[in-house]
C-alpha cells in the first residue's frame, strides 16, 4: 500500500525537529473524522449546463449566496481555474471548494468527569464517553472533549489550534472508546506520523443487523463525500482507499457482534463500510434503520482496543476499554434471547 507524504519521525527527538522546521503532520482522518475544508465535485451529464454557483448549492450545504461569496473570493475552481458564478458546467469539469476555516473562539475549561486510562508528560489515553462530542463545533460550543481536557490536564499541544489542543484524531459523538491525546507538540507530530502510516493500531467492536454468513472478511471499497447528501459518507468510485477487517466475535440470530481493525481511517469509515455490506450497525440513523428492538440510541460502535508507539521511549503500549453500559447491556438482552 502507498502512503502519502514523506518519512515519518522515528523518536521524539526527531518529531521535536520535523516539528521545528514546520513539517507537521495533518489530523488522522479517523473512523469519525468531522468536518473538511476541501470539497471536490466532478460535474456528470446531468449537470450539464448548470451554473456554477447553483450546482455548489445542490452538491453542499452550501447557500447559493454562500457559494457566490466563495467563487467571488477566489475559493472556488473549475480544473484549476477561477470562474464566475454564472459559468455553464461542462460534463466532466472537476470543481473544487475551499471553505474557510470556523471563527475560533475561546476555549473553556470545564470540570466535566473524564475517564483517564493512561497519562504521562507527553500523552493521555481517554476512554471517551457515547455522547460526548471531541471539540467545539458549531451546535457543540462547550461540553466537549476537549472542555474536559483543559480542565483535567495541565498541558496540551498547540498543533491543532485554540479548538483543538491536544487533539490527534477523533471519534464521533455517539461512538464510545479509546482515543490518544498529545500534551506537547513534539509527541504531536509524532503520533500524528504513526497515524498517517497506520502504526497506531485501533480495534472496535461493532453490533451489526443481520446475521453474517461468513467467520471474517475484508470491506475493501473507497470512500468519500456522498454525492447529493453532502452530510454522509458513501462508498464512491475513485473515492480514497478504504479496508475494513472485521472477524464474527458473537452471533445473535437477526444480529451479529463484530470485531473490527482498521487498516485505513476514514470519516465514518465502518459505519459506510457495514451498510455498504448490508449489515448496518444497530442504533444507526444516519446509514442504518436506528430504530431496534434493543433499546439502543446511536450507532452500536465502541473503540475497545489501542495499540500505539510512545513518542519518547519508542516502547510499544497496548490500552483496552470495557464496553460502556449501553452497549453492556444491548449484549446482555442478545444473550438472554438465546437461552
Amino acid at each position: 500500500m502507498s502512503v502519502n507524504g514523506g518519512p515519518k519521525p522515528n523518536t521524539f527527538s526527531e518529531a521535536a525537529d520535523e516539528m521545528n522546521g514546520s513539517a507537521v503532520f495533518p489530523f488522522d482522518e479517523s473512523e469519525e473524522d468531522e468536518g473538511e475544508s476541501r470539497i471536490e465535485l466532478a460535474a456528470e451529464e446531468a449537470d450539464r449546463g448548470k451554473r456554477l454557483d447553483a450546482f455548489i448549492a445542490e452538491n453542499t450545504e452550501l447557500s447559493r449566496s454562500a457559494a457566490q461569496r466563495l467563487i467571488e473570493a477566489g475559493e472556488i475552481t473549475v480544473n484549476g481555474e477561477a470562474k464566475k458564478a454564472k459559468y455553464s458546467l461542462r460534463e466532466g469539469d472537476e470543481v473544487i471548494v475551499l471553505l474557510p476555516q470556523p471563527a475560533q473562539t475561546e476555549i473553556v475549561p470545564q470540570d466535566i468527569p473524564l475517564d483517564i486510562v493512561y497519562q504521562d508528560a507527553d500523552i493521555a489515553v481517554i476512554n471517551k464517553p457515547v455522547g460526548m462530542v471531541v471539540h467545539p463545533a458549531p451546535g457543540n460550543p462547550d461540553g466537549t472533549l476537549v472542555n474536559a481536557l483543559m480542565f483535567h490536564l495541565t498541558d496540551l499541544s498547540g498543533i491543532g489550534g485554540e479548538i483543538r489542543p491536544g487533539i490527534v484524531h477523533r471519534i464521533d459523538k455517539n461512538t464510545s472508546g479509546l482515543l490518544v491525546v498529545a500534551k506537547n507538540d513534539a509527541a504531536h507530530n509524532f503520533l500524528a506520523g504513526e497515524l498517517k502510516t497506520h502504526a497506531v493500531q485501533r480495534t472496535y467492536f461493532a453490533l451489526c443487523e443481520g446475521n453474517f454468513k461468513e467467520d471474517e472478511g475484508t470491506v475493501d471499497a473507497p470512500i468519500a463525500r456522498h454525492r447529493t447528501d453532502r452530510k454522509k459518507m458513501a462508498v464512491v468510485p475513485g473515492g480514497r482507499e478504504a479496508v475494513t477487517h472485521w472477524r464474527v466475535a458473537e452471533r445473535f440470530g437477526d444480529m451479529t457482534l463484530l470485531s473490527v481493525e482498521l487498516e485505513t481511517g476514514r470519516t465514518h469509515q465502518i459505519r459506510v463500510h457495514m451498510a455498504y455490506i448490508n449489515h448496518p450497525l444497530v442504533g444507526d440513523d444516519v446509514y442504518g434503520r436506528g430504530k431496534n428492538s434493543l433499546g439502543f440510541s446511536g450507532q452500536a460502535l465502541h473503540a475497545a482496543k489501542l495499540r500505539l508507539t510512545h513518542p519518547r521511549t519508542g516502547e510499544r503500549m497496548e490500552f483496552t476499554a470495557p464496553l460502556p453500559e449501553n452497549f453492556a447491556a444491548a449484549l446482555r438482552k442478545l444473550r438472554a434471547r438465546k437461552q
